[in-house]
C-alpha cells in the first residue's frame, strides 16, 4: 500500500472533484507499492482556497528511484480542438496541455532552487476519468502521459511504468523530494484519534498556527502562544520538533498529561525528547543516581525538590526547549525547565486557558512575546458555536472547520443503568452515521477514579478499549484489547478523534470547573459529537444556551 500524504483522507466527505479525487487517491493508495509516496492537496486547502498544491497539479509521486511524477487530474467533459485538449470553466475554455507546462515548469525552478546544483528528474501524467481522448495525436500532450477514461485502471501501472532503477543516490535523492513536497504542502502532523493503536494523521492548517508561529523572531526568543483547542498547538510543536531535529539542534517537548506525551513521542522525529514535566525529573535524577521509590509516599514530591536545587551541566542543557499544557504548570516548574535551556536557546510556552482542568492560577511570563490563536480547525462549526455561549463572557473562539452540518447529538439518562444503555444507544448512532470503530472515543465527564464506564472492559455487544493504569518494560500504556477507545476527559486532553461519545455528564450548576471540563470534551470531535447527559445537566444546558441565542 502507498504512502499517502497527508493522511486520515479516509475519514473525510467529499463532493465534486475533491470526491473523484479521493477515489483516485484510493487507487493509488490500494495498487502502488509502499515504497511510493503520493502528496496531494484533496480537503487541505490553502490560503487561496485552492484543493491543488501546485496551481493545477493535483498530486504528486516520488518513486523509488527518486523520480517525481506529477499528475493533474481532469474530471468530466473535455473539449478537443485545433490547439488541443482544453477544460471549460465557466463560459472560458483552458488548454490543458498549457496549464500543466506551466505548473511542471514552475516544479522545476522550484526544485532548482530547493536542491541547487542538481537536475530533477521529473515526469508528468494526465489523467481524465471521465473522459476519453479520441485523437491522443492532436491532444498537445504525448499520448503515453495521458491515462483517460478507456484506461483509467491502468493508472498504477502506468505510473510503475515510469519508475527508474533504485540506487544510493537515488534513495538520497528521494528524501530530498520527500522535504521538498512536505514543504510545499506545510505539512505538519497533528495529533488524532488515540484508538486501536497512536496512528500519525497529517493535516495541513492553512495560514495556520504551525507556519506563522515559526516566523516569529526575538531576542532572546521568548513565545508564549495562548490558543484555543484545535488551532494547532500540538501540530506546531510536532512542526518545532522537526526543525530542530533536522537542524541538528538539541530540543524537548515537555507537557503535564502522561497520555498526550505518550501519543506524541510515537509520532514525533526520533531522537527528540518527549516527555512530561515529572518523568523529565525522573530521568535528570536518575542520571544523577538520585531516582526516587515510586513505590513509597512522597516519591513526586521528592522529584520536585531535586528538580529545585538541581543545576544542569552540559548533559542537561538543551538549544530549544517546547512547554506544552502550560495552563497545567506552576511557576516553580516554569524556572525549573527554564534553567534547563542554553542563554542563547529558544524557549516556547503553549497553553490553552480554558483547558486548566486543576484551578492552577496563570503562570507569569513577562517580556515574553505573546500570540493568540482563536480559531478551531478542528471541530465542526456547529459544536464550537455553542461553545462560546456557555460561557457568561463568551470566549472569543472561531471554526475554521469546513464541516457545518455534523449533527451534534443529545441522549439523556436518569440513572446509571440507563446510562449504560444510553452510552450503547450512542455507540450505535455513531456506527449508523458510517463510523467504524478505531473512529470512535468514548470520553467520560468523570476521572477514572470516579467513572462507573472506566472500568468497564464491555459495554452490551461493543468492545471497550480501556488504559490498565499500566506500562511495559519500554515505557509504553498497557490498554485492554477492545474496539472502541475509553478515556476520561483528563486524559483524553490533548487528543481528538472524528466521533466522540462524551458521556456520563453530570452537573448542577455550570460553574467554572463544569464549564472548561464542556470545554474540552467538546472540542475533542473532529467530525460529529454526541452528548450523553443526566435529564438535570441537559435542563440546565439548554436553557443556557436558549438565554445565549
Amino acid at each position: 500500500m502507498a504512502r499517502i500524504y497527508p493522511e486520515g483522507w479516509r475519514t473525510l466527505k467529499a463532493t465534486g472533484a475533491a470526491l473523484r479525487e479521493i477515489e483516485t487517491l484510493e487507487l493509488l493508495a490500494d495498487t502502488l507499492p509502499d515504497t511510493y509516496g503520493v502528496y496531494h492537496g484533496v480537503h487541505w486547502t490553502r490560503v487561496d482556497r485552492r484543493t491543488s498544491f501546485f496551481g493545477e497539479i493535483d498530486f504528486a509521486i516520488i518513486c523509488p528511484g527518486g523520480r517525481l511524477i506529477l499528475i493533474e487530474q481532469k474530471s468530466g467533459f473535455l473539449h478537443e480542438g485545433p490547439d488541443g485538449l482544453q477544460k471549460r470553466y465557466g463560459e472560458t475554455r483552458k488548454s490543458v496541455p498549457v496549464q500543466m507546462g506551466r505548473m511542471v515548469g514552475a516544479v522545476q525552478e522550484r526544485l532548482k532552487r530547493y536542491l541547487p546544483g542538481t537536475r530533477p528528474d521529473i515526469d508528468y501524467l494526465l489523467y481524465c476519468p471521465d473522459y476519453t481522448v479520441k485523437t491522443p495525436g492532436s491532444a498537445g500532450i504525448d499520448p503515453a502521459r495521458i491515462v483517460d477514461a478507456s484506461r483509467k485502471t491502468a493508472l498504477p501501472a502506468t505510473i510503475l511504468s515510469f519508475a527508474a532503477p533504485e540506487t544510493e543516490e537515488s534513495a538520497r535523492h528521494a528524501a530530498q523530494l520527500h522535504r521538498f513536497l512536505t514543504d510545499e504542502l506545510e505539512l505538519v502532523p497533528d495529533t488524532g484519534a488515540m484508538v486501536d493503536r497512536a496512528q500519525q494523521v497529517y493535516t495541513h492548517l492553512s495560514s495556520g498556527l504551525s507556519y506563522w508561529a515559526r516566523q516569529l523572531h526575538c531576542t532572546p526568543h521568548r513565545v508564549r502562544i495562548v490558543g484555543t483547542a484545535g488551532s494547532g498547538k500540538t501540530q506546531l510543536a510536532l512542526a518545532l520538533l522537526g526543525d530542530a531535529s533536522r537542524a541538528g539542534r538539541r530540543i524537548a517537548y515537555v507537557c503535564y498529561n502522561r497520555p498526550l506525551a505518550d501519543h506524541l513521542s510515537l509520532i514525533a522525529p526520533p531522537g527528540v525528547t518527549v516527555t512530561t514535566y515529572h518523568q523529565l525529573a525522573d530521568m535528570i535524577a536518575d542520571s544523577q543516581g538520585q531516582r526516587p521509590d515510586f513505590t513509597q509516599p512522597g516519591a513526586f514530591e521528592q522529584l520536585e525538590r531535586f528538580m529545585r536545587e538541581f543545576e544542569p551541566g552540559e548533559d542537561w542543557l538543551f538549544d530549544e526547549l517546547i512547554i506544552d499544557e502550560g495552563q497545567d504548570f506552576n511557576e516553580e516548574w516554569r524556572d525549573n525547565l527554564v534553567k534547563l535551556v542554553r542563554p542563547e536557546g529558544r524557549l516556547w510556552w503553549l497553553e490553552d486557558p480554558l483547558q486548566n482542568l486543576y484551578g492552577r492560577p496563570p503562570v507569569q511570563l513577562p517580556d515574553w512575546v505573546e500570540m493568540h490563536a482563536d480559531i478551531n480547525y478542528r471541530s465542526p462549526q456547529d459544536i464550537v458555536a455553542p461553545i462560546g455561549r456557555l460561557f457568561e463572557h463568551g470566549p472569543h473562539i472561531q471554526s475554521g472547520s469546513p464541516i457545518t452540518q455534523s449533527d451534534l447529538g443529545i441522549i439523556t439518562y436518569t440513572d446509571a443503568k440507563d446510562l449504560f444503555d444510553k452510552t450503547k444507544v450512542a455507540i450505535t448512532r455513531a456506527m449508523g452515521a458510517q463510523f467504524t470503530k478505531p473512529n470512535i472515543a468514548i470520553v467520560t465527564y468523570r476521572g477514572r477514579e470516579n467513572s462507573q464506564l472506566a472500568p468497564l472492559t464491555q459495554l452490551g455487544n461493543f468492545s471497550l478499549r480501556r488504559y490498565t493504569g499500566q506500562y511495559d518494560l519500554l515505557g509504553n500504556p498497557i490498554y485492554d484489547e477492545g474496539d472502541i477507545l475509553i478515556e476520561s476527559v483528563y486524559r483524553f486532553k490533548g487528543q481528538s478523534a472524528p466521533c466522540v461519545i462524551f458521556t456520563e455528564i453530570d452537573f448542577d450548576k455550570l460553574d467554572d470547573l463544569t464549564l472548561r471540563k464542556l470545554y474540552v470534551g467538546m472540542t475533542r470531535a473532529a467530525m460529529k459529537l454526541i452528548l450523553v447527559l443526566s435529564e438535570r445537566s441537559a435542563s440546565i444546558l439548554i436553557s443556557r444556551l436558549k438565554s445565549r441565542c
